[in-house]
């Protein structure tokens, strides 16, 4: 009786000194944090797993030094044993995680310029995940190695060929499969954290990306969950993969009356009156003339893609209130002849057919080029196309818009 009183007390009193001896060094971190960043996430991501294992280190020396002999004494150390490896395991964990958080620290998202710190973020995240799943894996093989049979089975599973063919099994299931896609993601740059991307015909941005699912937030607020293969499987737009900035367009359609240089200025006066516009692009251009109307497009730019939303829609409402403010006689119209063709006009004998007026420039004439002499040399291909194969019929030409209408959500 007086032995396992001892023990008692010594469990209670190593228990005590690991709780006192945690709890000062926790006050010394919180008050050294106050300075310190790392230390303060230190001292508050830390504390629980550290008081865990000190607790558990501090019982299992208090039973193996002071408990005698007593009934269960193999199946308490053995449980000890567990429980400190599981309170290490997670210790570790922590420690790294706090040294992952102070990376992350360094760079920040919340800026125009982010593209470093989205792809440093991205790299992190999925290192967290395979630094956590890799510590779960290795403490439960740890803890079964402490069982005499396990430990004879793995042996004997490490030393067989049986080992290869649990692997390939292991990695015909999608499940591996979606892993490997998500480390592939995370080290290529194929897509980051707050990209912008369109897939599946939805506008939105990369919200979380993981080994196994990729998260896209769309512009409406829904969420798209995808699994990581499919972006390694599928095509899809990333419209922030070397920078955030992007074009848009926004068309209307007007009667031939129009005049198309104030509409150019009036653009260039909307582009220039808002901080949606980056500076970059302004440009309208009449493309398409049928059907007895004229398709004019606004070609402009912008920081990234929610400014150039805005944008757009800015800009649409801007020359749809011009063209009825001061060109109702301008509205898109049907016309019909009805009769006779029309007669030409007469043009008197000895004069000659009146020249065409000049149409005054609006001051900016790269206002009316989408291509610039940087941009086209760019896009430009070879000057001479290839003689066809012998016998092989001509491809046909088919009509391509260079720019083509923007994604609306």
């Amino acid at each position: 009786m007086t032995s396992v009183l001892t023990a008692l007390l010594a469990v209670v009193i190593a228990a005590g000194a690991a709780i006192v001896l945690v709890e000062a060094i926790h006050r010394v971190l919180k008050r050294l944090g106050q300075k310190s960043e790392f230390l303060r996430d230190l001292a508050n991501t830390a504390h629980k797993p550290f008081l865990f294992a000190a607790v558990v280190f501090a019982v299992q020396v208090a039973v193996r030094g002071f408990a005698g002999d007593f009934p269960g004494r193999t199946g308490v150390l053995h449980t000890m044993v567990i429980l400190v490896i599981a309170a290490t395991a997670w210790l570790v964990g922590a420690l790294l995680l706090v040294v992952e958080d102070l990376a992350l620290a360094r760079w920040r998202v919340d800026v125009p310029d982010n593209m470093k710190a989205r792809r440093l973020k991205t790299q992190v995240q999925m290192l967290r995940r395979v630094t956590v799943a890799a510590i779960v894996v290795l403490t439960i093989g740890v803890m079964l190695m402490t069982f005499p049979g396990v430990r004879t089975v793995g042996a004997s599973l490490l030393a067989s060929a049986g080992l290869v063919s649990v692997i390939a099994a292991l990695a015909a299931q999608s499940t591996l499969g979606n892993l490997i896609a998500g480390l592939q993601l995370a080290f290529s740059d194929a897509v980051r954290i707050d990209d912008v991307v369109v897939v599946e015909g939805e506008w939105g941005r990369i919200e979380e990306l993981t080994l196994t699912y990729v998260a896209v937030q769309i512009w409406d607020d829904r969420r798209l969950i995808l699994p990581t293969s499919y972006f390694t499987q599928k095509p899809f737009q990333n419209w922030t993969r070397r920078g955030s900035a992007v074009l848009g367009t926004a068309e209307i359609d007007v009667d031939w009356s129009l005049p198309i240089e104030p509409m150019r200025a009036e653009l260039r006066t909307v582009c220039e009156g808002t901080e949606l516009w980056d500076g970059r692009v302004c440009v309208l251009q009449v493309t398409d003339a049928v059907g007895g109307m004229i398709r004019l497009r606004a070609l402009v730019s912008a920081n990234d893609a929610p400014s150039l939303w805005d944008l757009r829609c800015l800009v649409r409402e801007r020359l749809v209130t011009w063209v009825f403010e001061h060109r109702q006689d301008s509205l898109p119209r049907m016309r019909a002849d009805i009769g006779s063709a029309a007669r030409p006009v007469p043009v008197h004998p000895g004069q000659a057919d009146p020249a065409p007026s000049p149409v005054p420039g609006s001051g900016h004439p790269e206002d009316a080029r989408v291509f610039s002499d940087d941009r086209a040399a760019v896009f430009s291909g070879p000057d001479e196309e290839l003689p066809p194969a012998p016998g092989a019929q001509p491809a046909p030409v088919r009509g391509l818009d260079p720019v083509t209408a923007g994604h609306r959500p």
